[in-house]
């Protein structure tokens, strides 16, 4: 059985700041936020990475950015989010499960690196 902290939260064993789900994704603030809204979008199905993924994957990733235009919607950002997607040890993925951070409530600028 796969336990990455986030499989660990899905499953309610540990606990987090929920700020929506439903039958396919759990969103929770993140820890370490960098941003006023730090929002990560986690498929309730373990998903390794994107190297791991399947064309019948497809329909749950567009089915993500959904999930993240509604969640942004809700928490009043109409003035603009940005999605992040880290991939692999240089894109600073820490947790073996696929997840989209979602940031907003500022202007964020346009390079993710300064």
């Amino acid at each position: 059985m796969i336990s990455d902290i986030f499989c660990k939260i899905i499953s309610g064993e540990l606990k987090a700041d929920i700020v929506w789900q439903d039958d396919d994704f759990l969103v929770i603030n993140d820890i370490h936020p960098q941003a006023p809204v730090h929002l990560l979008i986690i498929p309730k199905k373990h998903l390794f990475g994107l190297a791991n993924l399947t064309n019948s994957d497809a329909e749950l990733l567009g089915k993500a950015l959904l999930a993240s235009e509604k969640v942004a919607v809700q928490l009043g950002l109409e003035k603009g989010y940005r999605l992040i997607l880290n991939e692999g040890e240089h894109g600073g993925k820490l947790v073996p499960h696929l997840h989209i951070h979602l940031l907003g409530g500022k202007s964020l600028g346009p390079k993710i690196v300064q």
